[in-house]
């Protein structure tokens, strides 16, 4: 986006267009439910308070910008047919509104976007095409198609209309939560922070609005750093939704004016959020939903905000979607409890010999440690004792401690034992 027409941007009444935007979401756009965390606060010290916007249609806040946007658009713009680049969500919000409003969409996504959000997409009617490793080039392909063929192009979060979209959310958390004192939103493109961000602002602007972005997602932190928008060199994070590699223009300028912290996290606190979600609020969050969640325990160590104010303040962290795959769930609640030590995997060779496995058994049995799988080969034994066996075995543990308790004692009878994870 050029300067001239960010700057455009930058002078229109918000607070009209985003009373406008919701005006348009209402009665198509779902309201969620403010729910409190007291697992999360009990951890941060302060009141947490989700917003579940993995319980949106669509399952993600998407829905909102994209349906802003659509609507906002004249018949002309919708006969010609409507394209986009989207790594998921954005996608499903794209095809719903053109299905409401009787458009054809055609949605560019990345080849590694998960099947699930593939299939959802085509539910809604919309044509999809598989084109690039990372959203920059499904981005460049759906401008090329839009050119080609003289279409609509709705850019995932760089556009005013679709982060108005976005703001609505804030706009409910102000109404729900009148004591809110911080707002904490991933970061990707930058449109849901921008529009979080805009809206804040513009109705409470005491209101702190603290980013959260994957350190293997530096862009934006590159960006600020510069002072102006930066290319990532290369993206690496399990969360597909944030993995830009350069931020929009507009949504730049807005949140280097309006943003009041940014924070980063690791992918194993990804990882241990989502467990987390499912197993104390049952709810389904997919990674980029839950970078918000994992940013709350950096706030008191890294946000200038938070070290300059006492006293617990009221924290909203955006859940922004739920879509993820059962493949890719199941691989993330396995990595969550082998960081919490609930799982754990040791090899032992044994001697080829009646009865050393009923030991191993007898042991694990009065250390109360669940045996999950076991394998027992002979061919990868390393010669340690003639005739010996390799025993593989997955037990299920109560934490760090147990696990060392498990394995001390396996050492003590006499067994030579190597912890694999």
């Amino acid at each position: 986006m050029q300067s001239d027409e960010v700057q455009k941007y930058l002078s229109y009444d918000h607070k009209a267009e985003l009373q406008a935007a919701a005006d348009r979401l209402r009665g198509t756009v779902r309201h969620t439910r403010i729910e409190e965390s007291g697992i999360l606060s009990e951890r941060s010290g302060h009141r947490v308070l989700l917003k579940p916007e993995n319980l949106q249609l669509t399952g993600s806040f998407k829905l909102r910008g994209a349906y802003n946007k659509i609507a906002s658009l004249s018949q002309a713009d919708l006969d010609r047919g409507i394209v986009t680049a989207s790594a998921g969500n954005h996608a499903q919000g794209v095809a719903f509104a053109a299905r409401e409003r009787e458009a054809q969409a055609t949605i560019v996504m990345p080849q590694i976007t998960p099947p699930l959000k593939v299939d959802a997409t085509r539910a809604y009617g919309a044509e999809v095409v598989l084109q690039g490793n990372v959203f920059d080039e499904s981005f460049a392909y759906a401008q090329q198609l839009a050119q080609e063929r003289h279409m609509t192009f709705v850019h995932p979060f760089d556009d005013y209309e679709v982060l108005c979209g976005q703001g609505t959310i804030a706009m409910e958390i102000l109404q729900d939560v009148p004591d809110v004192t911080d707002i904490v939103v991933p970061m990707g493109g930058g449109g849901l922070a921008a529009g979080i961000a805009l809206a804040v602002k513009t109705f409470r602007p005491e209101v702190n609005v603290i980013g959260a972005t994957p350190v293997g997602s530096p862009a934006w932190r590159e960006s600020f750093a510069a002072g102006h928008v930066v290319e990532a060199a290369q993206v690496n994070t399990a969360a597909e939704g944030v993995a830009v590699k350069r931020p929009g223009d507009l949504t730049f300028a807005l949140l280097q004016q309006d943003l009041d912290d940014i924070v980063q996290v690791t992918e194993r606190d990804i990882s241990e959020m989502i467990l987390l979600m499912l197993e104390k609020h049952k709810l389904v969050v997919e990674a980029a939903g839950a970078v918000p969640l994992a940013a709350l325990s950096q706030l008191d160590l890294q946000s200038k905000v938070f070290q300059s104010e006492t006293g617990p303040h009221v924290i909203v962290p955006i859940v922004s979607g739920g879509n993820i795959d059962t493949v890719t769930i199941g691989a993330v609640i396995q990595r969550g409890m082998i960081s919490r030590g609930r799982i754990m995997q040791f090899g032992v060779e044994l001697p080829d010999v009646p009865g050393q496995l009923a030991k191993i058994a007898t042991l694990l049995a009065d250390l109360r440690a669940n045996v999950i799988e076991l394998n027992h080969d002979q061919f990868k034994a390393s010669g340690h004792y003639r005739n010996g066996v390799l025993l593989e075995v997955t037990v299920e543990t109560n934490g760090p401690d147990h696990i060392a308790h498990v394995l001390d004692t396996l050492r003590g009878e006499g067994f030579r034992v190597e912890q694999v994870y």
